[in-house]
This record gives structure tokens, sequence and C-alpha cells, in this order.
């Protein structure tokens, strides 16, 4: 039986490297970069090329815009707490309010706004209209006779003058209707059916409407349209932007029924006809 022999390299064995020499780093050569294969090369200089072209554009960009957040709108919550100060129960009486008469004689519930801080008030025509006493009640309590000093029918608008103030009455700011839009959000705030003050939030439904009252006699042209609900009692109440700022006078509810119940469609006097009926023209 033959015997395997081992096999050997024949490569000379290598003297062992001192142990010093081993950690030692060994050094790095200089890249050599006529030895890089030429795709490499292309690849640097391509890069390179793109970088100065970059640079060369990007100089001529016009510099970047940023858009400024739009301010945070009120909310309805917001924009009645504004107005709420300025508006005011208006009752229209028939006859005069006798203070040892517990029974109070019925008459027109409306609303009211105060634009002058002298005891300037603008309500509705219909709700004073042949009232032998005028009644009107302030943000705080304080409770008032009122005088009737103007009147535009062809606006449903009446001016009062209250005879005693609070000590801080505080007018609505009112702002003009251009620029209004269909979609525009606005807050209806005012007495229905003499509770209140309440409030309503709604959007613009329309502009320029034509109105004709339940007897057929009176058309009031020029409206605004809304559709926060509005019902008996509202009347000659603010109509209030999302700011608080006043735009209209609720003056009357669209309704095909008898039930004097509100639909979804109120309308509202443009303040600039309102301010006109005080000789005010602010806009």
């Amino acid at each position: 039986m033959k015997k395997r022999v081992a096999v050997y390299s024949s490569s000379r064995r290598l003297p062992p490297v001192p142990a010093a020499e081993a950690e030692a780093p060994r050094p790095r050569k200089p890249i050599a970069w006529k030895n890089l294969r030429l795709p490499a090369v292309v690849a640097v200089g391509l890069l390179a090329l793109l970088s100065l072209v970059w640079i060369g554009y990007s100089r001529d960009l016009p510099p970047v815009l940023v858009a400024e957040a739009p301010a945070p709108q009120l909310t309805a919550a917001e924009a009645y707490e504004k107005i709420r100060p300025s508006v005011v129960h208006v009752r229209g009486m028939p006859e005069v309010d006798d203070p040892e008469n517990d029974t109070k004689p019925e008459g027109n519930v409306g609303t009211g706004v105060v634009i002058v801080d002298t005891g300037i008030i603008l309500t509705n025509l219909h709700v004073v209209y042949g009232a032998k006493q005028v009644r009107i009640t302030f943000a705080d309590g304080t409770e008032s006779d009122a005088e009737v000093i103007g009147e535009r029918p062809e606006h449903d608008l009446a001016v009062l003058q209250a005879k005693e103030l609070p000590d801080d009455l505080i007018p609505a700011t009112i702002r003009s209707t251009s620029g209004l839009r269909p979609g525009d959000p606005v807050v209806a705030v005012g007495f229905p059916f003499g509770i209140g003050p309440s409030a309503s939030a709604g959007v613009i439904s329309g502009l320029k409407r034509e109105y004709r009252s339940a007897s057929g006699k009176r058309i009031l042209t020029n409206l605004i349209q809304f559709d926060a609900a509005a019902n008996p009692g509202n009347s000659g109440g603010p109509l209030v932007t999302a700011d608080g700022e006043v735009v209209g006078i609720v003056t009357g509810l669209l309704n095909p029924t008898e039930q004097r119940v509100f639909i979804g469609i109120a309308f509202a006097v443009p303040i600039e006809n309102a301010a006109g009926a005080v000789g005010l023209n602010p806009f």
C-alpha cells in the first residue's frame, strides 16, 4: 500500500514580521489619475460641468416669495361677543306702559343696534310704527323710553333716540357692503319671539334682492339675502360679518306659509342705506 505524501507549495516562506512593524499603518499611495479608467474621469468631469451650469442658472432665478399666513378669522361666538354690547331690545307699545300695572301692554317686539354713543339706535320702522310708547333695554339691563326721530319707509328703517343711557355705551362698528360675496359668513343677532339676545350663523346667500311684504303693499329693493335663522323679533337687529362689523339691518323673512317662521331666506337692509337714515356717510 502506497503512502500519500503531503504536497507543499513551492513558495518560499517569509520570515515573521516584527510586532512593531505589523501595527504601524502603511502609507497610502497617492491616486494616480492617469491610471483611472476613462468612465470614471468622464463622470467626474460631468459632475463639475453640471455644478458650474447650476451656479450660473441659479443666479438668474427670481427670489422665492413666501406667502404670508392669512389672519385667523373670528368665529361666530367671537363676532357675537363683539356686537352684543351694542344690541338693544325694542318694544313698540300701542299704549303707555303703567309702572303700577303688572300687565304689560302687548305690542311689536324687535331689536335695535346702537350706532352712535349718544344713544342713537337703528331699528325697523314696522317695529315702532304707530306705537304710543317705545321702550328699549340695553345690554347691561338699563331700560329707557325712546323717541322716534327719523323714518325711512322705503327701507323700513326708524331712528330712535334713547332718553336714558348706560354709563358706558358702546356703539357698533359698521362696515361697507362693498366686497361682500355670496358664501361670506354672517351672524344675525336679535330677540326672536322676544328671546335673547340670540345669535344665529349662516352665509350671505345673495345681493341686490327684492322683497315684497306679506300684504303686498311694501316693496324693498337692494337687499342682502342671508340664511342665518331670523324670526319675528329679529327685525331691526344687526347682521354682522365674522369680524363683528355691521353690514345690514335685518328687515324681513320670506315664507310662503302663514306660520311666520324662518325657512331659510331672510333679508337685511344694507348698512349704507341704514346709515344714510341718520345722516351718516362713513363710506
